[in-house]
């Protein structure tokens, strides 16, 4: 992709649309009301903007987040995938959307085929999910496991 390219696939954003950013990624609650006394212009102008930044794709809809330690998941880990050819890309994340532990999950350059994010019950649980769920996918030839010990911080990427 060269850079003119590039530059028609991002989307314009204004001193507007960047300051309904930073109030919408802090609260997506927000009314839009609040939104516009905050940005001095009507309610309907907030909702065309907002609109019109979801149907360009710069934001997607709004979600609840769920901890996931208050629902008994307290143990968090990434693991990076080797694959014993390249060809099973595919097919090895096909079966890996099958495992509702498995929360994210990351196609990657370097060491690791694939990198994913697992949310599990207990260090025991986590063991038996790679024993009996991860080590039988066809195409893996191994893996290797990082256990978080506490999430210091999460943010979005910065509005500027």
């Amino acid at each position: 992709m060269n850079a003119k390219d590039y530059l028609e696939t991002v989307p314009e954003i204004d001193a507007l649309d960047e300051k309904i950013l930073k109030l919408i990624t802090k609260n997506a609650r927000i009314p839009f009301l609040e939104v516009a006394r905050e940005c001095g212009v009507s309610g309907a102008a907030i909702h065309q903007r907002v609109q019109r930044l979801l149907n360009i794709g710069v934001v997607s809809g709004s979600e609840f987040i769920v901890n996931p330690q208050k629902l008994g998941y307290n143990t968090c880990a990434y693991m990076g995938i080797y694959l014993d050819k390249a060809k099973y890309h595919t097919q090895v994340v096909e079966q890996l959307k099958k495992i509702p532990e498995i929360v994210e999950c990351h196609y990657t350059t370097g060491q690791y085929a694939i990198f994913v994010k697992v949310q599990t019950k207990t260090n025991k649980h986590l063991k038996k999910l790679i024993d009996s769920e991860l080590q039988e996918i066809e195409g893996i030839a191994r893996t290797e496991t990082f256990i978080s010990l506490e999430m210091e911080f999460k943010r979005q990427v910065p509005i500027k």
